[in-house]
């Protein structure tokens, strides 16, 4: 069950090394499935019937279609592009000592610092490019085994395995060459992005893992891959939303970036991108936004912590989520999450519909967890709002496993959400 699904998202995520491939993925979906773009410094046409999308920084993107008769409202979901890794400094190359060439970087987001030893990487993003026009902004990804961060042998620090503190500034130092090899790192990047090298003027370049997901197991019921959390809701919220039949409430999706380092950016969910999306998609088709808001719903997609095999005692008593054990819905009385009892049974019924599993995540009491998308976008724009994922385990490692059905579990939730048509009525009561 749900391998096929599985294996289609092992390819996606090999495909995007970096949040700006991530989007790009997305955007070759989309137009394949016949939606076309917008500009945001552009004045938007839009009618009944229209699929359209339109990017922010190339690593944000927000997608919908509009119904081609009357509609209530909106129906969103909200996935994020990054993962935790580490960013390449502006002057990158760092020479010595004893004729090494290393790269000089910072860590980007929470992650989890020793799975990244001793592990072929490589460095994807985008590069800026001197044209004859102006300045244009490309993909490159160096796609080859081009850096390793180096462990101590334990004959150098036998204590190492007894708990140890990485310094970013020293353990964990990407090594690319010999001192021979200084500028090479400029000249792939140019390379990769189809560029002469004295015309690239700046670039955002991400290391990532070289490792192809795999599905393992002795019934092949787990998946491992770089950057689950989130791609893998990116990837089935997207294939639900291509998928949906229509429906009375108009579909959304949403994919944002730097939720790992807080979504304080323009092009974050803490930013104006979905608000003025949604308001001028509005304007454009001379609906009032704020009764449209009344009658929306925002599933906030971003995986979840499966109950640890080995450390069982971190999850909650009652709440523990299992790999393969459907969508999980996350709680949290300090509004962590955008969960309550309304958006919560919303799902729940909707998921009940389409045969799909549905477990329960919420932090133990003394382990406070982090934060995401849900609550940070309702800080713009006011929603019903359920906080879902797919459980996993090694969150924020580079390299993380999940359950092999689980992605064809969430398509099929997303699906029949996109597929519903939820409106407020005047009692409080929910119609969908």
């Amino acid at each position: 069950m749900g391998r096929e699904s599985t294996m289609d998202l092992i390819d996606f995520i090999a495909r995007s090394p970096s949040a700006f491939h991530a989007v790009e993925q997305v955007r070759q979906a989309l137009e394949g499935a016949g939606y076309r773009p917008l500009l945001e410094s552009e004045a938007w046409d839009i009618e009944p019937g229209d699929r359209c999308y339109v990017k922010r920084n190339g690593s944000s993107l927000i997608a919908f279609r509009v119904p081609r008769t009357d509609w209530r409202g909106f129906l969103l979901s909200a996935s994020h592009s990054d993962s935790p890794t580490f960013q390449i400094k502006e002057n990158g190359e760092l020479e010595g000592p004893e004729g090494y060439l290393r790269l000089n970087t910072e860590r980007y987001g929470g992650m989890l610092c020793a799975p990244w030893l001793d592990r072929p990487l490589s460095a994807a993003g985008r590069v800026l490019v001197r044209t004859a026009t102006g300045v244009e902004s490309r993909l490159a990804d160096i796609d080859q085994d081009l850096l390793l961060i180096p462990s101590v042998a334990i004959h150098m620090n036998r204590e190492v395995n007894n708990g140890f503190r990485y310094d970013p500034k020293t353990d964990l130092v990407p090594l690319m060459g010999t001192a021979g090899d200084r500028g090479r790192l400029r000249s792939l990047a140019a390379e990769a992005a189809g560029a002469r090298e004295e015309d690239v003027l700046g670039m955002d370049l991400f290391l990532y893992l070289r490792q192809r997901g795999t599905i393992w197991g002795a019934g092949k019921e787990f998946v491992s891959a770089p950057r689950l959390d989130d791609l893998q809701c990116a990837f089935g919220c997207l294939k639900g939303f291509l998928a949906a039949e229509p429906g009375e409430s108009l579909p959304v999706y949403c994919l944002f970036d730097n939720e790992e380092v807080g979504s304080g950016t323009r092009q974050g969910a803490d930013s104006d991108f979905l608000q003025r999306t949604l308001e001028r998609l509005c304007a454009a088709l001379g609906v009032e936004d704020p009764m449209a808001a009344a009658n929306s719903f925002l599933v906030s997609a971003d995986n979840a912590h499966a109950v640890h095999p080995n450390h069982p005692e971190y999850a909650d008593p009652t709440h523990r989520p299992h790999l393969n054990g459907g969508v999980v819905i996350k709680h949290s009385a300090s509004q962590r999450y955008t969960t309550d009892a309304v958006s919560q049974a919303v799902f729940t019924e909707l998921c009940r519909r389409a045969q799909v599993p549905v477990q329960h995540f919420a932090n133990r009491s003394d382990l406070p967890g982090g934060s995401t998308l849900g609550n940070i976008a309702l800080a713009h724009v006011s929603l019903y709002s359920v906080d879902i994922g797919l459980a996993q385990l090694a969150m924020h490692s580079p390299y993380e496993t999940a359950g092999a059905d689980d992605t064809d579990h969430l398509i099929r939730a997303m699906t029949a959400y996109y597929s519903a048509s939820f409106s407020v009525e005047g009692d409080g009561r929910c119609r969908f």
